[in-house]
């Protein structure tokens, strides 16, 4: 069996709202593909449907060549699911959820005590065992979620945000974690809503509105870029992007935590004069104005508009 996922063509509609409008994707086996876009682009509902938790008709959704609405039980037995809110039993310690767990998935006895054992070392939950889940830090809590997840084996892995409110330790450990997993073929599909996070995928996918903007590997999006792109870092970012925007000589003004990214399809010389000078008839110091090489960012708030 070619454990992969085939989606042609996916709609769904919650009365007057689409969710999904013609989703064409694919996840090779073995392949790790971040799912990106904004709130409300359908990424959820997409997930939800590879695992048979909504139906969707008129359209062709392959999990290792299965339909997930109608062989949703076999789908299941090599397939994970660890969606946003992954309900951990927090009166349960960190063993008693794995075995409920192993419980859930019918995993043999024989086997269930080596599949915990590598579990815990796989996610340094070892030292844990007996510590409440309640009393587990976010990052954690999302670890002892993901290896409850995998207690059963599954060879294809959907996970929705698995890293949002995560502290960033956590969350690199997290992603070696599913590193390890794509070495040994396990078939990956993420959303995130970080950008480093879609980086280390093998390819990205942007959906908004439930349709497929574009799909590539993170070497080939900034490719996608066609414009001249200026980076600033002045001592006020605030000030200094109301006053680029207010010059109205950009066609995006984008603020991206310390630096503000702007875009206009002349070139990058001409770019800088321009940033200069609107910004010192405003009165901000500049620490330092460059091109610079698109990054996923970049290209994902192009593709938006």
């Amino acid at each position: 069996m070619v454990y992969d996922i085939r989606i042609s063509g996916l709609c769904k509609s919650f009365g007057a709202v689409t969710a999904l409008d013609g989703l064409d994707l694919t996840v090779e086996e073995g392949e790790m593909l971040g799912l990106i876009g904004p709130d409300g682009a359908g990424k959820t509902t997409a997930l939800r449907i590879l695992c048979g938790l909504l139906l969707a008709g008129g359209s062709s959704v392959r999990v290792a060549g299965l339909d997930p609405g109608r062989e949703t039980r076999r789908v299941r037995e090599f397939l994970g699911y660890m969606p946003q809110r992954f309900s951990l039993y927090p009166d349960l310690t960190v063993a008693e959820n794995l075995r409920f767990f192993a419980d859930l998935f019918r995993v043999p006895k024989a086997e269930r005590e080596e599949r915990m054992a590598r579990l815990l070392d796989f996610s340094r939950l070892g030292p844990f065992t007996g510590r409440l889940s309640a009393r587990l830090s976010g990052g954690m809590k999302q670890k002892l979620a993901l290896s409850c997840t995998l207690i059963h084996t599954p060879k294809i892995l959907l996970l929705d945000e698995p890293t949002t409110g995560v502290d960033p330790v956590s969350r690199r450990e997290f992603w070696e974690i599913l590193g390890s997993l794509k070495r040994e073929g396990v078939t990956i599909l993420v959303t995130t809503p970080y950008m480093d996070e879609a980086a280390r995928c093998d390819r990205v996918a942007f959906i908004h509105r439930g349709t497929l903007l574009t799909v590539a590997p993170p070497a080939e999006i900034p490719k996608l870029y066609r414009k001249g792109l200026i980076e600033v870092r002045s001592g006020d970012n605030l000030a200094a992007a109301r006053a680029l925007r207010a010059g109205g000589r950009f066609e995006s003004v984008q603020v991206f935590g310390d630096r503000i990214h702007l875009s206009a399809p002349e070139d990058s010389a001409e770019l800088e004069r321009s940033v200069r000078t609107i910004l010192d008839q405003a009165g901000i110091h500049i620490d330092t104005v460059e091109p610079v090489e698109a990054g996923i960012e970049d290209v994902f708030v192009e593709l938006l508009k």
